[in-house]
């Protein structure tokens, strides 16, 4: 029997596991890095857009539009084509971890600022009367209360986040999908190679999607 997904393909596949388990590796380790520094800069460009002073809401507003509105592969081929001739030259891993931390992390600063925005401005009021500063309220008491109206975006975020390291295979950056790529390339088992690799971002992707769903329907609960 000849044909996309014929055994010996799948035989081929199972020989060479270790090809699309480097890639799982990369891929994971990437999304994990990836996520930290995403919802870092969510954090903070968030708490800029809800600052009091016009200036940091401006530059919070530059970061996420700029990002928001260029698509993530023109981002990723910057890091790794147009930094060099800026004397900037960056592994591949790393173009991978900004690329997709950068990106994500304006859409994870546009979910903390609707958080925050809708905690009511007497709590931050309260703070000030107690003697925080615009900081520390935000960290001792907004941010605490923001967080639970956040997770599910976040974690839907995250999902996304993991999908979207597929696109550092246009770099040839060891992912996933670039090594399901390279091996459906030299043997010419497409069939197998994709399977495998979409089971393999469904195991990762998956159990986000589900929690997110749940954290949905407790904060539906508590509203």
């Amino acid at each position: 029997m000849n044909g996309p997904f014929a055994w010996f393909k799948w035989l081929a596949l199972f020989q060479d596991w270790s090809v699309f388990a480097e890639g799982f590796l990369m891929t994971l380790t990437v999304s994990i890095l990836g996520l930290a520094l995403s919802l870092a800069l969510g954090v903070l460009f968030g708490v800029l857009g809800t600052a009091h002073w016009k200036g940091f809401r401006v530059i919070n507003r530059v970061y996420v539009e700029f990002i928001q509105n260029t698509p993530l592969v023109i981002q990723i081929f910057f890091l790794y084509h147009g930094l060099p001739h800026l004397g900037i030259i960056l592994p591949v891993f790393s173009v991978g971890v900004l690329g997709v931390g950068v990106y994500h992390g304006a859409y994870i600063a546009e979910i903390v600022r609707a958080g925050i925005q809708a905690i009511p401005k007497g709590q931050l009021e309260a703070a000030y009367s107690q003697g925080f500063s615009y900081w520390g309220a935000m960290r001792h008491v907004i941010l605490p209360q923001a967080q639970r109206i956040a997770y599910p975006p976040l974690t839907n975020q995250a999902v996304n986040l993991i999908k979207n390291t597929s696109v550092m295979a246009m770099v040839a950056g060891g992912d996933l999908m670039y090594h399901a790529d390279s091996w459906a390339s030299d043997n010419l088992y497409y069939g197998p190679a994709y399977i495998v690799t979409g089971l393999l971002y469904l195991s990762l992707c998956f159990p986000l999607a589900t929690y997110a769903r749940r954290l949905e329907r407790k904060l539906e609960v508590v509203l």
